[in-house]
C-alpha cells in the first residue's frame, strides 16, 4: 500500500548502530528525517551521509531527528561509517537502522512486500528504488516524501528549506511559495479572511483576488 502525505509513518522496531530503537518513540516530540539507501559502501550515499553528518546541528536547531536506513546489516553500517568519515570528513553520529530482513524498506513501499528473501546477494540495482527521504511530523504523519533515482545525489539544502516551510506552516495559516527561503514573504492561506489577515499579519498584498503576500511571521 503507498504512502501519502498526512499518512500515519508506520511503526516499526529496528536494530541500529546507536542501539535497537522503536520509531515513533524515537521520535518523541519533534519531527523526524529518515532517508534510506539501496546498498552499504555505494559512492553516491557515501557522499549524502557525510553531508547530513555536517549538516546534523542545523537539523537539531529545527528540532529534528536525523536517521538513516540501509538494508544490510548493523555491522556492516559500522565498517562503512569509517569510509563515510574517510570520503567527507564527517564522522556519522545519528543512528543508521540495519535492514537485512528488508522489514522497513517494504513497510515503507520502497520495496514490495510481496518480496522474498534478505539482503544477501542484493545488488544496488535491485534495491533502486530504496532512495527515498521521509520528514515525519510530531504526530506521527509523513509532511514530505521524496524519491531520488541512484545516480542523483540528494540536495540536503533543499530537505531543510522543505522541513523549515513545514514547521512554519504548521504554526502559522500561511503557504510558502516557489523558491521561498527564510525570512522571504509568505502566502496567507484562503482560511484567514482579509479582515482577519490584517489584525494577524499587519497586513497584506492582494496580488490575485486569491493569492494574498505578507511578511513572514516570527
Amino acid at each position: 500500500m503507498s504512502l501519502r502525505i498526512n499518512d500515519i509513518a508506520p511503526d516499526f522496531d529496528a536494530d541500529t548502530t546507536e542501539g535497537p530503537i522503536r520509531f515513533h518513540e524515537w521520535i518523541g516530540d519533534g519531527y523526524a528525517v529518515l532517508f534510506s539507501h539501496p546498498k552499504d559502501f555505494t559512492p553516491v550515499c557515501t557522499t549524502e551521509l557525510g553531508l547530513i553528518a555536517g549538516l546534523a546541528p542545523e537539523f537539531a536547531k529545527r528540532n529534528a531527528r536525523i536517521i538513516g536506513i540501509s538494508v544490510d546489516p548493523v555491522e556492516s553500517h559500522e565498517k562503512w561509517k569509517v569510509d563515510i568519515e574517510t570520503a567527507t570528513g564527517h564522522s556519522v553520529g545519528y543512528p543508521m537502522i540495519g535492514d537485512p530482513d528488508l522489514k522497513v524498506a517494504k513497510l515503507y513501499d520502497m520495496l514490495p512486500a510481496s518480496l522474498e528473501g534478505s539482503s544477501e546477494g542484493r545488488t544496488p540495482a535491485d534495491n533502486a528504488t530504496v532512495r527515498t527521504v521521509f520528514i515525519v511530523g510530531p504526530d506521527k504523519r509523513i509532511k514530505l516524501s521524496l524519491t531520488y533515482p541512484m545516480t542523483t545525489g540528494r540536495n540536503f539544502d533543499e530537505i531543510l528549506r522543505a522541513l523549515d516551510s513545514i514547521r512554519l506552516t504548521a504554526e502559522h495559516q500561511v503557504a510558502t511559495p516557489a523558491n521561498w527561503k527564510q525570512g522571504e514573504d509568505v502566502i496567507v492561506t484562503a482560511a484567514v479572511s482579509d479582515e482577519d489577515a490584517a489584525s494577524r499579519f499587519g497586513g497584506f498584498d492582494k496580488v490575485l483576488p486569491y493569492l494574498r503576500t505578507t511578511k513572514q511571521p516570527e
